[in-house]
């Protein structure tokens, strides 16, 4: 697999979900971010999201831009898209799609049928149909569905998500007051790691409660032993 190519894939799994909501403050109404991707310690990659809620709905639009050498390798961006309605219990997605221009053979979609309680899985010219748990997020929405959550009180969490390509079941531990420090400043973080068995990639999140639980730091360990990491580096926030 080329490098950037498997930051894409990585872009594709580090996610999580959460079955249930928690009473928390008004999510924001916009969100603009940014973050830095490195690969084994290297600098590889720009990430801007650009979060929208409006009219009982939302939007997610994430784009990352491959630099230096990885860019002859991606040249085109890889666009995200979530879109969904806004629900009691935080985001509802309707759709998702990951993509590097119209032609790209890699690229995924999901579509949420929530009242037959189905999900269709497009990718690589095949398409599957499979139950939908309640509560499943995909890869793009459940990095904001956290600021619905707030998960402070949870040991351990079982999640689902789908990145596009299969929908999967995880577990992770949390562990509240971890202090890292970012580009925004040394920042208490809640840290979920993923249970996993040796021949299982490893992620890794650093959610800021003061920052509306948004990740300040994600990290993917692959199973050869490839290290993704991606870290914060602004935030603008519309209440």
């Amino acid at each position: 697999m080329k490098p950037a190519a498997g930051l894409a894939a990585a872009l594709l799994t580090v996610t999580l979900a959460l079955p249930c909501a928690a009473a928390v403050p008004p999510a924001p109404q916009a969100v603009a971010i940014g973050y830095d991707l490195y690969r084994n310690g290297g600098h590889i990659a720009v990430m801007t999201e650009q979060f929208e809620a409006k009219d009982g709905g939302y939007r997610i639009v994430s784009e990352t831009q491959a630099i230096g050498l990885f860019k002859l390798f991606e040249r085109i961006p890889l666009r995200l898209v979530s879109a969904g309605k806004l629900s009691a219990a935080g985001l509802r997605p309707a759709q998702f799609e990951g993509k590097r221009g119209d032609a790209d053979p890699r690229q995924v979609r999901g579509e949420f049928d929530w009242e037959a309680a189905r999900l269709t899985l497009s990718r690589d010219g095949k398409t599957d149909a499979l139950p939908l748990p309640r509560g499943t997020q995909d890869r793009l929405s459940q990095m904001y569905q956290f600021m619905f959550l707030a998960p402070d009180e949870q040991q351990r969490l079982e999640v689902s998500m789908t990145n596009g390509r299969k929908l999967d079941r995880y577990f992770y531990t949390v562990q509240k007051g971890v202090e890292i420090d970012t580009a925004l400043g040394r920042i208490a973080t809640l840290h979920l790691v993923k249970q996993r068995r040796p021949d299982q990639s490893g992620v890794e999140l650093w959610l800021a409660p003061q920052l509306h639980y948004l990740p300040v730091r994600i990290l993917v360990m692959e199973e050869d032993g490839t290290r993704y990491e991606q870290f914060i580096t602004h935030l603008e926030v519309t209440p």
